[in-house]
């Protein structure tokens, strides 16, 4: 549980505007669309901050749907209040010139590892170079 912090300018376009916030149905219709598994969760929005609430299928479902509502444009935070169902979640947001190669020897000592963070990306992510600066990814703490 905690409030996760994303680039509200960058994301997907939902609404067409980082100054716009989208409304919950467009936050569940990009989570469905993601093919992930909100069963049990609730999803609200007050101004530029996506609230999560309820009980997450597992708690790898939790921070895949952490990461589908933040990395949408005109999002600035995550607030999960979901229950508990494991250890917090460790996210890395990325930086200009930033490959997955160099993420994971910086947060998983091997660059090797970086297979590993796009499993742990996915579907959000379509191919291991297909990453942009701004968007927030899970790191996988058992890699």
């Amino acid at each position: 549980m905690g409030l996760w912090n994303f680039v509200k300018n960058a994301g997907k376009s939902l609404v067409g505007s980082a100054e716009a916030a989208p409304a919950p149905a467009d936050l569940t219709k990009e989570i469905e669309a993601l093919g992930l598994d909100a069963t049990g969760m609730d999803i609200t929005v007050d101004g530029d901050t996506v609230k999560v609430t309820g009980d997450a299928v597992s708690q790898e479902m939790k921070e895949k749907i952490i990461l589908a509502v933040g990395n949408v444009e005109g999002v600035a935070a995550v607030d999960d209040e979901v229950a508990n169902t494991g250890a917090d979640p460790l996210f890395h947001t990325v930086e200009r010139g930033d490959t997955l190669s160099a993420i994971a020897k910086a947060t998983l000592g091997s660059a090797n590892k970086y297979h590993a963070i796009f499993e742990a990306n996915k579907p959000m992510l379509s191919h291991p170079d297909k990453i942009y600066p701004g968007q927030v990814l899970r790191i996988p703490q058992d890699a």
